[in-house]
This record gives C-alpha cells, structure tokens and sequence, in this order.
C-alpha cells in the first residue's frame, strides 16, 4: 500500500470568520482531546463555524467547536460534541492574546483545524470585527475579482 505524497492536512475550516474579522494575528495551538473526538476527527466529522477562545485563570479553551460523535463509539464514554476543550499554547503566546482580546475590539476565534503530522492542531487569531460597508466591500471586490477573470478567459478563448 502506498500513501498519498501530499494529502490534504486540512480538517476543517472557519471561512465566516474570515469574512466578519480583520485578522490581526495567527497562532498555532494544540487540543487536549478526548479518544472518541480524535476518531471523529478523523472521520471529519468536525464544526468550527461559531468556536471562540476564551480565557480563564490564565488558560485557554476553546468553546463552540462541535465534533460529532462516531456510532461505534464507545457505549461507557458520555460523548458531549460542543465540550470545552483546552489549548495548549506557550506561556508568552498565552499572553499576548489574553493582553489582545482585554482591547476594546478585539476577540480570538478558531479559523482552521489540521493535521501536523499525527497531531491535531487549531489555528487561531486575534481579531477585529467588520463592520458592514466593510463586508460589502469585500463583496464588490470578490465580484470584480470574478468578473475579471471570466473577462481574461473569455479574451483568451478567442
């Protein structure tokens, strides 16, 4: 049996964060799961549309992230998909992000899960909310960026 030489290591994606957020700054964190998440994560079965980090005597969780459980999973485990799971973060990247989101403005929300190596890993971001005319400009460019490209391939077509 041969592997994949560059299989997709995305697990999921948060793409509404990236349209409501100026994103200010990136971190990589690690989860403390559970062997029943794992397996589901595995399977894909994972949610990040409305996860948030939050703060709590100098730790980080991770809230709203729902992974659903498996059927075969274990029938002693209680599975609970929207769990609060921990982050594991270096002591001064904790910092800077409890320092970032006590700013007025700002918040931390999870923009992807992936895989790096055989670890599950989340990528987060301090970020700043959109207001409206900023989404709608970033539907006019979307648009124009489209229209653009179908103008190019329609000229290079003839």
């Amino acid at each position: 049996m041969s592997k994949d030489k560059n299989p997709s290591r995305t697990i999921a994606l948060n793409k509404k964060a990236k349209f409501d957020y100026h994103i200010v700054d990136r971190f990589e964190a690690g989860m403390a799961l559970q062997g029943w998440e794992l397996k589901s994560i595995r399977a894909g079965k994972v949610q990040l549309r409305d996860s948030y980090v939050t703060f709590h005597q100098e730790e980080a969780f991770l809230f709203g992230a729902h992974i659903s459980p498996l059927l075969s999973a274990s029938t002693h485990v209680i599975c609970d998909p929207t769990r609060t799971r921990k982050l594991l973060l270096h002591r001064r990247e904790l910092d800077k992000l409890m320092r970032h989101t006590t700013a007025e403005g700002f918040t931390c929300v999870a923009l992807a899960m992936y895989w790096k190596g055989s670890r599950v890993k989340l990528e987060i971001a301090i970020v700043r909310g959109k207001k409206d005319h900023d989404k709608r400009q970033t539907i006019k460019e979307r648009e124009w960026n489209q229209q653009k490209s179908r103008v190019l391939k329609a000229s290079l077509n003839r």
